[in-house]
């Protein structure tokens, strides 16, 4: 059975709203926190897409608290496109119509419950776009730097990152009877508070305190002074990767925002118990066009959580953060024989794996230390002339432009999970879709690959290089193109041994901090040569709390401190933009202005190789 959706006999425990249109699959976090309430013996129902005051009185008041999910997007990324124009759909609604999620969804739910409700109510928000905005954040869509977004909702509590382990320990509380607008020391919450006149003043302020916790610059700094915002950037985002101190910054109307260190990562078994609850797999009844989103993950298997690639432009380690959460063999397996039996079932597993597909282990052999007694994620010291029994803080890189020296490369539980859900009664064929980093896979025996190849690829391998500048690339902390342009010749060897004829398809990034008109018209020449041009091209999109984004704001590295060139004007961006898709008679007069600016002509020759390729391809199609 779906969670309800209308009016019951009694009053619920609990009301959750969500910005997405209500699909019952664990790929949907909206669906996981109802699921898990459910579990812990509460009521709860949900309230999906609502636009009118009828739609929030639809459950009426829950006894304990309003739970509120901006959805599996940001509600301005998924409305606006990286050059702020509204998109066309919304892949999470019925029918993928837009016009459902309103802009700053949180703000707009939280304030219609606080007018229909009153104050008395205790509304609790979570979800990526309140995790990603939970301290002042620079807004592209506004161009300034705004507060945190529990002073635009009035929400009583925030849940930032994976929001399981944090939902059970307040329901603790709620099963003694304990308000949890009281509640203020759950792992992985914030909240506002008055701030005392000693935190007003300035003077002390990105100081640590003696209480564990740490000051950082207030609002008021970070919007004055870039190298504030900086600053209090830096200290948040090594925080949450190391978890063990309270941030404390002062923002508006003389509040403070605390946040409390991360929760702990789920273990294994607690894993295995959320991915077996009873979801349906399914859009709720109530709709008759189907959810577009749905489509990509219904058969697939999510099977970790976490990711340490530590991409620079991406809210995975600031949201999700790098430790990873193991499903086990059989949790993985069980779900797969779930699948398997599904009505819509073709025999196709279209996906097992996680943020990157093959990080499917922890990356050093004491990264999983955090899960004892405390929050820090630890790491021997990687030095190769010194055996350190000492234990420190690890906020390097695990693998990022240069891998830790402590890096353990082990494919073999992945495969043993792909092996496993191949041998199904059913299941015809397991395919790899989510992101497979292959400087890791390079790292490994040739003979991963092969299987991979073989076995999980369904004609073409979605890689992202995202750029051929080893500066870019060094900014976005990915390694060097040289990695991938081995990477390639590993793949057509494997393609080889095989004896088949599979692609890989590179995603590039246009516009990265860092990143010149000149960095971009040399990605083209490179594109050029090999014949190859992308249908699509992720123009950088600046996003709340990740590293890119601060280096598109402030015009400098906030690790070193270094100025950045930074492509702002829509022109220039449209033109890096256009650079890289060459083939398309539209980019013309834009290509060809980038050429005059700078100073140089594209000589539009095509090497013997391109050329050989181009003539294989006509040559394919005429034989179809």
């Amino acid at each position: 059975m779906f969670i309800p959706v209308s009016k019951q006999d009694e009053p619920l425990d609990f009301v959750l709203l969500t910005a997405d249109a209500y699909v019952d699959h664990p790929s949907f976090g909206a669906s996981i926190i109802a699921r898990l309430v459910e579990s812990k013996g509460f009521s709860v129902g949900i309230i999906a897409q609502p636009t009118k005051d009828k739609d929030f009185l639809r459950l009426g008041q829950p006894k304990v608290a309003f739970l509120v999910s901006g959805g599996v997007v940001d509600s301005m990324v998924n409305n606006y496109t990286a050059s702020l124009m509204p998109r066309k759909g919304d892949e999470y609604s019925e029918g993928g119509i837009k016009g459902k999620r309103p802009d700053r969804v949180l703000a707009v739910y939280c304030n219609s419950l606080r007018r229909l409700f009153g104050n008395d109510i205790c509304i609790i928000i979570g979800g990526i776009e309140a995790s990603l905005r939970r301290l002042s954040h620079y807004d592209y869509w506004t161009d300034k730097v705004r507060p945190s977004i529990l002073v635009e909702t009035g929400a009583d509590l925030l849940v930032y990152g994976m929001g399981e382990r944090p939902m059970t320990e307040l329901l603790k509380f709620a099963e003694r009877g304990v308000p949890l607008k009281k509640v203020k020391d759950v792992g992985g919450t914030a909240y506002k508070v008055t701030a005392p006149p000693s935190l007003r003043a300035t003077a002390k302020q990105s100081a640590e305190d003696k209480n564990n916790s740490i000051i950082l610059p207030s609002h008021e700094e970070v919007c004055r002074d870039k190298k504030k915002y900086a600053q209090a950037f830096m200290l948040a985002f090594e925080e949450a990767q190391q978890g063990e101190k309270t941030l404390t910054q002062a923002t508006v109307d003389g509040h403070q925002i605390i946040v409390n260190p991360p929760s702990l990562p789920l273990t294994q078994k607690e894993m295995d118990e959320v991915y077996a609850l009873p979801y349906q797999r399914a859009v709720h009844t109530m709709y008759t066009n189907g959810v577009p989103a749905l489509e990509e993950v219904e058969h697939s298997i999510t099977a970790h959580r976490g990711c340490y690639g530590g991409c620079s432009f991406c809210a995975l380690t600031y949201h999700q953060g790098k430790a990873i959460q193991l499903r086990s063999l059989e949790s993985i397996v069980s779900e797969g024989e779930r699948i398997a039996k599904s009505p819509t079932f073709k025999g196709y597993i279209h996906d097992v794996g996680g943020p990157s597909a093959n990080f499917h282990t922890p990356p050093c052999n004491h990264s999983s230390d955090h899960r004892l007694t405390k929050h820090r994620r630890y790491c021997e010291e990687a030095t190769p002339t010194k055996q350190s029994h000492e234990q420190k803080a690890c906020n390097r890189n695990c693998i990022g432009h240069k891998p830790c020296g402590n890096l353990k490369v082990d494919h073999s539980e992945y495969l043993n999970a792909l092996r496993a859900v191949s041998k199904i009664e059913g299941v015809k064929k397991v395919f790899v879709r989510s992101g497979i980093r292959y400087d890791y896979l390079m790292m490994d025996s040739p003979k991963v690959l092969d299987e991979l190849v073989k076995n999980h690829i369904s004609g073409q391998l979605k890689v992202a290089p995202e750029h051929n500048s080893d500066k870019v690339l060094r900014l976005m902390n990915k390694p060097s193109f040289e990695v991938y342009k081995k990477f390639i010749n590993s793949f057509e060897a494997s393609n080889n041994k095989a004896g088949l004829k599979q692609f890989l398809v590179p995603y590039f990034v246009s516009s990265h901090p860092g990143c010149t008109l000149q960095d971009a018209y040399n990605l083209m020449l490179y594109l050029k040569e090999i014949g190859y041009m992308p249908l699509q091209v992720q123009d950088f999109y600046p996003t709340p709390s990740t590293l890119s984004t601060t280096m598109y704001y402030c015009g400098f590295d906030p690790r070193d401190g270094k100025p950045l060139y930074v492509a702002r004007s829509k022109k220039e961006k449209a033109m890096q933009r256009a650079l890289l898709q060459w083939r398309n008679p539209k980019n013309k007069g834009l290509i060809s202005e980038a050429e005059k600016l700078l100073g140089n002509k594209a000589e539009g020759k095509t090497s013997n190789k391109t050329k050989k390729r181009r003539k294989e391809r006509k040559g394919s199609k005429r034989k179809k």
